[in-house]
């Protein structure tokens, strides 16, 4: 099995107009999956993230603090993941509750690199 990342993007108040009850299902909805993935010993890790922030760039001695962009798009959560392969990740972040409750939110699928191949380091699991 391999690690993927399945990173949820979706615009910033998306959720907004949602009665308290939708709110609700959806938050069920996510247990749900959250426990599904579990049970199938698939799920290594998933949070929602705070929709506050700043962005860092730069380099050392000029740095610059940018307020997230709450415009467009922005990452709200993460689901870290097991695979066979980058279809079945793909497949695993379809069944996402994001996608039964509206029509802005997308999933970005990404093999996890453990460890260097030309160094042999391995990077650090909680």
């Amino acid at each position: 099995m391999k690690e993927y990342m399945l990173l949820i993007r979706n615009r910033p108040g998306h959720d907004s107009a949602w009665a308290p009850e939708k709110r609700q299902q959806f938050l069920k909805s996510c247990e749900r999956y959250i426990g599904q993935l579990k049970i199938e010993g698939k799920l290594i890790s998933a949070q929602p993230l705070v929709r506050e922030g700043k962005i860092i760039a730069g380099k050392s001695g000029t740095w610059h603090e940018l307020p997230l962009d709450e415009t467009e798009e922005m990452q709200v959560g993460y689901y870290h993941v097991l695979a066979g392969t980058l279809e079945e990740a793909v497949e695993i972040a379809k069944r996402n509750p994001e996608f039964e409750f509206g029509d802005t939110a997308r999933i970005e699928v990404r093999p996890v690199q453990t460890a260097e191949q030309t160094t042999g380091f391995v990077y650090p699991k909680t």
